[in-house]
């Protein structure tokens, strides 16, 4: 997961309870605001991607629209071995933000070890956003968190020599 994984800070679960803020630093975080950050910082600690995956998906059932939790839990899911349903939640990150380049680079990951086709496109547009160092320096550094937690990971590898031939 990326550091720039955060919610939108208009984001409101599904009953609606978060007025969109006045600043980034005054506003309160709603209880899924918290939730997601909490298990990102959890993430970043090192804890096991299996104990943060209950989290997530309760992230992403009460803030259905955020594509940083479905990025977040699709990357998880990678991580834990399952291409299925790292598959679904990339696709879902992607559709709700089309250009996030690490919810592309999960959908291509995810493509890879499920067995689908149809990945070169996905590997295209990231090498576009990459021109933003920005986004470049992200994707390396998200490869990096990946190859280190699962260092035999042969589809991250094989995306990560696409990315920087």
């Amino acid at each position: 997961m990326s550091e720039s994984s955060t919610l939108p800070a208009d984001l409101t679960d599904s009953q609606g309870t978060s007025a969109p803020p006045e600043t980034e630093t005054d506003r309160p975080l709603n209880p899924v605001e918290t939730l997601f950050n909490e298990s990102f910082a959890r993430y970043q600690a090192g804890e096991d991607p299996t104990e943060l995956v209950t989290a997530f998906k309760e992230v992403c059932d009460r803030a259905p629209k955020s594509a940083p939790a479905w990025t977040c839990l699709s990357w998880l899911y990678l991580l834990t071995n399952k291409p299925d349903a790292a598959y679904r939640a990339a696709k879902k990150a992607v559709k709700l933000s089309p250009t996030d380049a690490q919810a592309r680079v999960n959908l291509a990951i995810a493509m890879l070890d499920s067995g689908q086709k149809g990945v070169r496109s996905h590997i295209e547009l990231v090498q576009q956003m990459m021109t933003l160092e920005e986004v470049r320096s992200e994707i390396e550094s998200s490869i990096a968190d990946g190859l280190g937690r699962k260092p035999d990971w042969k589809s991250l590898q094989r995306v990560q020599q696409w990315l920087f031939a």
